[in-house]
């Protein structure tokens, strides 16, 4: 049976964060690996093989067994809801998801507009307050929609809180922290269970929570 662990996981602020954090937990990853343009990375002295790809597609990866195991954010598990275990919060890429919009505007009571790329996790979190809204998906440049009037409302990812503020907009509610977190494939969790237990082993020594390494 092939050992040889592949793992699923976004490029930029993850894809770094992660690489340092296999680091710390011992495995050695090669410097061009940061650098590496390529979308399938094998590193075979470690029996680590990665597949790069967009931060919603990690976990559809994951589920149908391409990768043993991907690293996701918080709000794209709640948003994709795929068949996948959760192992580990890598306390990671911390940010939140929050509702946000001009200042000083009213939801139009009429037909309330939100626009954001987690239709789902918007569409949940509008009815637990009891609010009617029509969600409007995009793909891109959420912050744009309530500036031309597509609509009252976005709901996005806030990290510095920059993004917003360069944009003319302020944030009216929070609804969930995030943080990066360890998936599995089902049936690799049962194949593979000694490679990858060992490698959540590792990294839990290393993760760092309030300046302190666990």
């Amino acid at each position: 049976m092939n050992s040889m662990l592949t793992i699923a996981m976004p490029k930029g602020r993850i894809f770094e964060e992660a690489a340092e954090l296999l680091r710390k937990a011992g495995y050695r990853l090669p410097p061009e690996f940061d650098e590496n343009r390529k979308l399938i990375i094998n590193v075979e002295e470690e029996g680590l093989r990665f597949i790069l790809a967009k931060p919603m597609d990690v976990p559809t990866y994951v589920e149908h067994g391409v990768a043993d195991l991907g690293i996701a954010g918080k709000d794209v598990m709640l948003e994709e809801e795929r068949d996948v275990y959760e192992l580990l919060d890598l306390n990671i890429s911390r940010c939140y998801l929050a509702v946000a919009g001009i200042p000083g505007t009213k939801m139009n009571d009429v037909a309330p507009k939100v626009a954001t790329k987690y239709p789902n996790v918007a569409a949940a979190y509008f009815r637990e307050q009891g609010e009617q809204v029509e969600i409007i998906k995009l793909n891109g440049s959420i912050e744009l929609a309530p500036l031309i009037g597509l609509s009252d409302r976005i709901v996005d990812i806030v990290s510095s809180g920059r993004t917003l503020k360069e944009n003319g907009l302020v944030e009216y509610e929070q609804i969930i922290d995030v943080t990066s977190r360890l998936i599995v494939n089902p049936v690799s969790y049962r194949m593979k269970e000694e490679p990858i237990s060992d490698l959540v082993s590792r990294l839990s020594k290393v993760i760092s929570f309030g300046g302190k390494e666990l």
